[in-house]
């Protein structure tokens, strides 16, 4: 009888963990090499990608990055506790775009739904009714929001500037509808990128060995043929 106890308690251990170990994966997905900051007139912000969890959604909001279209755009709602959205950028931008730009950022991705929570700092595409309806809108969380978990995809997290979120939750809003929006523009005048593997030094001591090794091999090669 002991035995038999011992052993459910056991069987039961297990299945806890197994779940506590499925939450941890599904609201703490890992994080690719690269970071984008957006540069706004309250602060920096930078944030990273989760390609495992919406690897569409995240080539295509980094196409854009790279493409320089979020670029004088701004965040167009502030809802405090809530969300800060980045407006699209085919209507957000103040300044032009090129056709390339214009193209990307009219596309629409497919939704990546996922078990990932909504929680603080989180990025997740807006969209429409469509699920499938998402193009370069997309809200970074200012707290936490499960009636959007599963119908709204989220693709990475706020690594730096949670203080530049808290200063845009200070200022002042008004009402247009469901949507709380600042009396002034957010603007994110610039934004950069980069990659997180190549910033080490060991990194870059490793690359200036290879680059050494086979500029001596060519030296090598060269005095071995002009003085034999």
């Amino acid at each position: 009888m002991c035995r038999d106890k011992r052993v459910s308690i056991f069987i039961a251990y297990i299945t806890l963990l197994s779940f506590v170990s499925k939450g941890i994966h599904a609201s703490e997905p890992e994080f690719g090499s690269t970071r984008v900051v957006f540069q706004t007139n309250y602060g920096d912000i930078e944030f990273g990608f989760y390609p495992s969890v919406a690897p569409k959604t995240v080539e295509h909001i980094f196409k854009l990055v790279r493409l320089g279209g979020y670029n004088t755009n701004h965040f167009f709602r502030v809802d405090k506790g809530f969300v800060a959205q980045v407006a699209d950028v085919a209507g957000g931008r103040s300044a032009p775009m090129n056709e390339e730009q214009r193209a990307v950022a009219e596309k629409n991705v497919v939704g990546e739904f996922s078990e990932v929570k909504h929680v603080r700092g989180i990025l997740s595409m807006g969209r429409h009714a469509d699920p499938d309806s998402g193009s370069s809108s997309f809200s970074m969380l200012l707290g936490d929001a499960p009636h959007l978990d599963g119908t709204y995809a989220i693709f990475g997290k706020v690594t730096k500037g949670d203080e530049t979120l808290r200063k845009l939750e200070q200022l002042p809003t008004r009402r247009e509808g469901i949507f709380v929006m600042p009396t002034e523009r957010i603007t994110i005048h610039s934004t950069y990128y980069y990659d997180t593997k190549m910033e080490t030094c060991e990194d870059e001591r490793s690359s200036l060995k290879r680059r050494l090794s086979a500029a001596s091999v060519e030296i090598e090669k060269q005095r071995m043929k002009c003085f034999p």
